[in-house]
């Protein structure tokens, strides 16, 4: 029986029913099963007497909405990227944080390859050109495309997710795979991969294909800009499967009609669910709309931790995968 004493819990979006019901034999729970996204006053409103919120990308949680929701204590973020929270105004607000990681990157490597191979091998293309029913004889140059096997695969980001596209490279497509990344991994952690560690520059000169993997913070914004596409090869494949605002999108849709890369494929955009308008303008990207952890399993296995961070900090005092876990105990 949900009494008074119990924590109040907001869910932000749509979830899995289980969940739903996971939640509430711990919390009294508002769920939005419309999966509305709310205007900013509206979550706001609904965050009125919430000890904890159940996120996704969709809501921004800053200092403005924490100061008109004091009682709020935990943001539990059901993603692995988390600039909707500006954490140090969490911090200094004794609000946690916490995200899913662990649970999505074998999925989200997987998204990579794919966006990757369809992007080399033109398969969006291919399949317009069918739907369209231009394709009436073989030609030698019909939809020529780049070789995936062998090839050099340039990895910008080497967490979790970075290291499991190495290693599907290395071992699964015989790819000499190079990276770049704030810090240099362990040499055991290279060699587990079949990773070589170089400087930014020489991985874009140098990398048949590119898959950016890191975070979104002000420093990677537009990681990848007109500056940084004009040093890769023509020929090559740009794959964006981090967070949109790591490429300068305008950028890569002038590279892309001008030729001056081959192909992209991007799970992720600037501004998204907008697209850049010039992006649906040029053949040779693959555009998917943010899919890379969506298996049934993984968007269980994300939202499950969400919920366990919830209880774990809201009933027990501790949370699973905190982001700023000074805030506990404090």
């Amino acid at each position: 029986m949900i009494t008074a004493a119990r924590p109040h819990v907001l869910i932000a979006r749509a979830v899995f029913p289980e969940v739903v019901d996971k939640l509430r034999q711990h919390f009294e729970v508002e769920a939005n099963a419309a999966d509305d996204i709310w205007p900013r006053e509206e979550l706001i409103r609904r965050l009125q007497g919430k000890q904890g919120v159940f996120t996704t990308g969709s809501e921004r949680i800053d200092a403005e909405l924490l100061a008109a929701c004091p009682g709020l204590k935990i943001c539990a973020n059901m993603a692995v990227g988390y600039n909707n929270f500006d954490v140090p105004a969490m911090t200094a607000a004794g609000v946690l944080a916490t995200n899913a990681p662990g649970v999505l990157t074998e999925t989200t490597a997987d998204m990579g390859f794919a966006l990757l191979m369809a992007a080399a091998r033109r398969v969006a293309e291919g399949e317009h050109y069918l739907r369209a029913r231009k394709w009436d004889r073989w030609a030698y140059d019909m939809l020529i495309g780049q070789d995936v096997h062998g090839s050099t695969l340039g990895i910008i980001g080497m967490g979790r997710i970075g290291q499991a596209i190495a290693r599907r490279g290395a071992l699964g497509f015989g790819m000499k795979v190079i990276y770049h990344n704030r810090s240099r991994l362990p040499a055991a952690d290279e060699a587990a991969v079949g990773a070589r560690y170089v400087s930014k520059e020489e991985l874009l000169r140098t990398a048949d294909h590119v898959v950016l993997v890191v975070p979104y913070s002000a420093e990677s914004h537009h990681t990848i800009g007109a500056a940084e596409l004009a040093l890769m090869k023509p020929t090559a494949t740009l794959v964006n499967i981090a967070r949109g605002g790591i490429v300068d999108d305008a950028a890569l849709a002038q590279a892309l009609r001008e030729g001056r890369i081959a192909a992209a494929g991007l799970d992720v955009f600037e501004g998204e669910p907008k697209v850049h308008p010039d992006l649906l303008t040029v053949p040779n990207v693959v555009l998917t709309p943010h899919i890379g952890s969506a298996t049934v399993p993984t968007r269980k296995a994300m939202a499950n931790l969400a919920a366990d961070n919830l209880i774990g900090y809201l009933a027990q005092g501790r949370a699973v995968t905190p982001l700023n876990p000074e805030v506990i105990g404090a």
